[in-house]
């Protein structure tokens, strides 16, 4: 049985992208089973537009600097990788539903459902970290 890794992404800057899809992707790599859990500010994530523009916390500014130095990939190029590697990506309905979000406002690939789809994945992970 492999490992599975479950996710929840509440936050929705760009310290907390890294962290999602960092920790996403290096646990596919290791040919787990990943499902992201996007959820409130964390819709950000994966949505067309906000995804491209992620602020930074306050004061911490200087790390864009850093991220371009270090030849870190943008959030929209983990996304991609982690979809590559097989990651699910599943945007709350609930949280959509109170935003007025549509699936048509996140990028291509997504899975909608409830707190039980996520759960339905969860239930019997080996690691589960929320961000």
């Amino acid at each position: 049985m492999s490992t599975k890794v479950a996710i929840i992404a509440s936050n929705g800057g760009l310290f907390d992208a890294y962290k999602v899809f960092n920790i996403a992707t290096a646990s596919a790599a290791t040919d787990a089973e990943v499902a992201i859990f996007f959820t409130f500010e964390g819709l950000n994530l994966i949505h067309k537009e906000a995804y491209h523009h992620l602020p930074l916390p306050t004061g911490r500014e200087h790390f864009a600097e850093g991220f371009k130095n270090a030849n870190v990939p943008s959030i929209p190029e983990l996304v991609a990788m982690a979809q590559e590697m097989g990651v699910k990506i599943i945007a709350c309905q609930m949280t959509m539903d109170v935003m007025n979000l549509k699936k048509d406002n996140f990028i291509e690939g997504i899975e909608v459902g409830g707190a039980v789809t996520f759960l339905d994945f969860a239930k019997d992970a080996n690691v589960s970290l929320t961000f």
